[in-house]
């Protein structure tokens, strides 16, 4: 089965990722021109979010909510990096406008949303079409996905995610 095959059968079979799990490894470009690793947070706590769009309601909502609470997330020696299909362009227009302080990942071709189960079929308006889950998974200092938020509801979701590391003893 080809690649993009697979994808599209893991999209029907799978939610997301499973605790537990080796985090897939990946490396792209971000928001001003810089490159993020995942193994660039090896030894540290990760908080990995997917969203659909920059600068859409939910999406805004969410990036802010994870910038009002930065301190509180630092403050745990956590790195917090979100996700998209948006062109780098777009996201330092995004970052700009909200003064967002975390790295935005640009992942076009949709590969990176892919190795991370969040690629799916929607609908909107009786239209099916491909496009991000919005999912949040939380991976520890040795690469391991601990906890997976799927299907996320934005408000509440940054409290719940701080919730998680604090159980999870992420400092």
């Amino acid at each position: 089965m080809s690649p993009r095959v697979d994808a599209a059968v893991r999209t029907f079979v799978h939610m997301a990722l499973s605790e537990g799990t080796k985090a897939p490894v990946f490396s792209a470009a971000t928001d001003g021109d810089r490159t993020f690793s995942l193994k660039d947070a090896k030894g540290s706590w990760l908080v990995l979010y997917f969203y659909p769009k920059d600068d859409t309601t939910g999406c805004t909502r969410q990036a802010c909510d994870f910038r009002d609470n930065m301190a509180r997330i630092t403050q745990a020696g956590v790195v917090l990096v979100g996700v998209s299909p948006d062109t780098v362009r777009s996201h330092d227009k995004f970052r700009t406008k909200y003064d967002l302080t975390f790295p935005l990942v640009s992942d076009p071709d949709h590969s990176i949303c892919e190795k991370y189960d969040v690629w799916k079929e929607k609908s909107m308006y009786g239209r099916k079409y491909m496009g991000v889950e919005r999912t949040t998974y939380i991976i520890d200092p040795k690469g391991k996905i601990v906890k997976t938020f799927p299907k996320v509801s934005v408000p509440g979701h940054v409290d719940a995610v701080l919730a998680s590391l604090e159980e999870l003893g992420a400092k």
